[in-house]
């Protein structure tokens, strides 16, 4: 197996020394640099040649949103951004994913403990790895301008009457709020109410589902518990809770679950998807989205057997094939097809 060749780009020499020690605990990664700004990191590109660079936002010179959107139009490669848990910080991140990071990664607060030290070290080997396979994936990324005025569809619900308790639930993670915001913009006005489980940090969820609510036809907003799900809007789970579903009288509502870490995540796409098993499996269509591991994969299995309509991303189209690959590898998925055909098939099938 080749070693992933890491180049570190953040202008503090301690977090450079962290991120260095951290990822070398992993025999396949090999930290080949460290620039101390933009400029830097420009000449080392070219002599090294890495396979990934982590990259943190805030530098001097150049910030790292500038120094981004210069390297993706001119030499685009794996990035993964070092991001502050901070209402900037994350609208620079949700930026920087729009502008071509494959993933990001939120700094660890300095008093961290050992057990949060050891996950954050677990997640940036996997981002990092992930980062690496994605490498042929990046020209695969639409180029959607996205502006605060809603998009308009091609795709429309009109003549269509959509069962009162249909349902349409998406999971994903890396390379997800693209995928997602993507896939919105796809659709009409007026579906049934859709549900979506990103993996993202609690202080991010909330910015997420407002630059959606910003490019959307659908009201988008974070889940909140009691919320009742109506037509034409988007509940995005909080990145601080579980988002279950249940039923309340003749009416769907959002319950938020403090539960433990599912699938070493939380929010877990596993958590969402089994809470429509209690509820009527046959109206609700399944989506997968790109995202690293196989959250959710088993319970999409589950909602297929129950009578669900499943669709998982295509490998082509995603950023990293993970779960959904894993739920095509367990037979979970009745279609496998591209994010940009996903809309069309999902109105199609509401439609019978």
């Amino acid at each position: 197996m080749k070693n992933t060749r890491v180049l570190i780009v953040d202008d503090s020499a301690v977090v450079r020394s962290v991120l260095t020690e951290l990822l070398s605990l992993d025999k396949h990664i090999e930290v080949i640099g460290e620039a101390v700004d933009p400029f830097d990191a420009r000449d080392k590109i070219k002599l090294l040649k890495p396979d990934v660079i982590t990259l943190d936002i805030e530098m001097p010179k150049m910030d790292g949103l500038t120094f981004l959107s210069n390297l993706m139009r001119l030499n685009p490669m794996p990035v993964v951004m070092l991001s502050t848990l901070t209402h900037a910080g994350a609208d620079a991140t949700l930026q920087a994913l729009e502008a071509g990071a494959v993933d990001f990664i939120a700094k660890p607060a300095v008093s961290a403990g050992d057990e949060n030290l050891k996950r954050f070290q677990r997640e940036l080997v996997d981002k990092v790895k992930a980062a690496a396979t994605a490498v042929k994936k990046l020209k695969f990324r639409r180029n959607v301008q996205k502006t605060a005025v809603s998009a308009k569809s091609k795709l429309t619900t009109k003549n269509i009457a959509f069962d009162h308790n249909a349902i349409i639930a998406i999971g994903a993670s890396t390379g997800g709020t693209e995928a997602i915001s993507d896939l919105l913009l796809d659709l009409p006005e007026n579906l049934p109410p859709i549900i979506v489980t990103q993996h993202i940090p609690a202080s991010f969820s909330d910015r997420f589902a407002q630059r959606l609510n910003k490019q959307t036809q659908m009201t988008v907003v974070e889940a909140k518990d009691g919320d009742v799900l109506k037509s034409n809007h988007v509940y995005i789970s909080p990145g601080s809770h579980h988002l279950v579903i249940k039923k309340h009288g003749h009416k769907m509502i959002c319950k938020l679950s403090n539960g433990g870490w599912v699938n070493r995540h939380k929010p877990s796409v596993e958590v969402m998807f089994n809470s429509l098993l209690e509820l009527e499996p046959e109206k609700a269509t399944i989506i997968m989205l790109t995202g690293m591991g196989e959250d959710g994969a088993k319970s999409m299995k589950e909602l297929a057997q129950a009578g669900a309509h499943t669709i998982a991303q295509n490998e082509a189209s995603s950023l990293v094939w993970g779960m959904p690959g894993a739920a095509v590898k367990i037979g979970a998925a009745n279609e496998v097809i591209a994010l940009n055909k996903i809309a069309a098939s999902l109105l199609k099938h509401l439609s019978r």
